[in-house]
This record gives C-alpha cells, structure tokens and sequence, in this order.
C-alpha cells in the first residue's frame, strides 16, 4: 500500500515560492517582448509615405479610411474583395485629434463611475 507523501509546510511555502517567481519572470518576459515589439514596428513605420488616419467600420468586413499618401489624403473603401476611391479630401477638412479625444473622454467616464462607486462604497462603512 503506497504512502502518502505529506508535504510540510516549509515545502509547500517554497513550491508556492518558486511558482510565484516563474509566474513574474513570465509576466516580465512578456512586458519587455511586447514593449520591443511595438517600438520595432513604430520604427518600421517611420519615415513611409503611407499612414492610416482613421478607419471606420461599415458593416462586417467593410471599412471607410481616412489615408495619407505622401502630401495627399484620401477617402477609401476597403473589404474582402476589393479597395477603392473614393475622393481625395484636404488636411483641413478632417480632425486628427479626434480618437485621442474619444480614449481620453472614455477613460474620464470610467475613472467618474468608478470614483462614485468607491464614494458610495465609503460613505455605506
């Protein structure tokens, strides 16, 4: 009949050890690989002459961008099969800020339900 191996408590404190560590060596690994990723591929685009500006779904695989061609901006319709022109607009007639506007009013909304909750939250203990 085989014995059980118990594990004392100093054993299962350093598995837990250990597996803590391996985990935070991974969640590190992960950070640093995604982090040179990005900066590569923000390397690769610099200094091209193509930039999507914006890009707005339509339907399903159908999407209207906003382009930059060298000095030129353009209006296209892209999908599965095919892209096409659809007229070419000047830099003024756009707002480039616009999505970093739409990120910044999203998180305020989200930090202001939050910060409410976690007031309700106090003002009930």
């Amino acid at each position: 009949m085989p014995h059980a191996v118990i594990i004392s408590g100093i054993d299962g404190a350093a598995q837990f050890a250990t597996v803590f560590l391996i985990f935070i060596a991974v969640l590190l690994i992960t950070f640093f690989t995604t982090r040179f990723i990005g900066s590569y591929q923000k390397l690769q685009g610099q200094g091209r002459n193509f930039e999507v500006i914006e890009s707005f779904r339509v339907i399903g695989n159908k999407y209207l961008q906003i382009i930059r061609a060298g000095r030129r901006y353009f209006v296209i319709s892209v999908n599965k099969d095919d892209i096409s022109l659809i007229s070419e607009i000047s830099e003024e007639d756009f707002d480039r800020n616009t999505e970093e506007r739409v990120i910044n009013d999203r998180f305020k909304q989200i930090f202001e339900v939050a910060r409410d909750k976690m007031t309700k939250r106090g003002d009930k203990q």
